[in-house]
């Protein structure tokens, strides 16, 4: 059964024959995927007062293992935002008695944030809601059908990331990559 994406190709073919528009069917499908499953994910965060941030923030914590501890740092690497929206995050789980900031004894410069007691309980029963909606939403997919989609998407992070690493080496010094070329956007 044709979707939008697949409409959207049919009229740049007719409009516009020359133009290889093929990716539009792949990136085009993934942006109106990722709006599509943020409502649902935010239904099951929004239960136990979270947003997507501090969701983050709690499950990168839990699945580091006891005594689950990172310092800001390392939860900014394994996050892959600012460290001021790490910060803002921390600030917000820190004041709702989810996690706690200690002093780093590696690092007498440092800190570790941890969960405490009462943000393991809360992780814990979240990441389980959590898991059972993404199941839900994927449940018309075979065991085959995921494997071969989650191979198929870090296939393309690769491919995009390979793509943004090579605009960036051809990109003027003092320039800002990200902001170069059109501004305009397909469909």
């Amino acid at each position: 059964m044709p979707d939008h994406v697949d409409r959207v190709l049919e009229q740049w073919a007719r409009e516009r024959p020359d133009l290889e528009a093929s990716a539009i069917g792949v990136v085009g499908r993934i942006n109106r995927l990722a709006s599509a499953l943020a409502p649902p994910l935010q239904r099951v965060f929004a239960r136990f007062g979270l947003g997507r941030g501090e969701f983050d923030v709690l499950a990168t914590l839990r699945r580091t293992g006891a005594p689950h501890e990172l310092t800001p740092g390392a939860l900014l690497e394994s996050m892959m935002v600012t460290s001021g929206a790490v910060t803002k995050r921390v600030d917000r789980l820190e004041r709702a008695g989810l996690v706690a900031r200690k002093p780093d004894p590696q690092d007498r410069r440092g800190v570790l944030v941890g969960l405490t007691p009462v943000g393991l309980e809360l992780i814990d029963q979240a990441v389980e809601e959590h898991v059972a909606n993404e199941e839900r939403l994927l449940a018309d997919l075979t065991r085959a059908e995921r494997e071969q989609l989650a191979r198929l998407l870090r296939r393309l992070g690769e491919s995009v990331r390979a793509a943004e690493e090579r605009h960036a080496e051809r990109a003027p010094p003092g320039s800002d990559p990200a902001m170069s070329g059109s501004r305009r956007r397909a469909p």
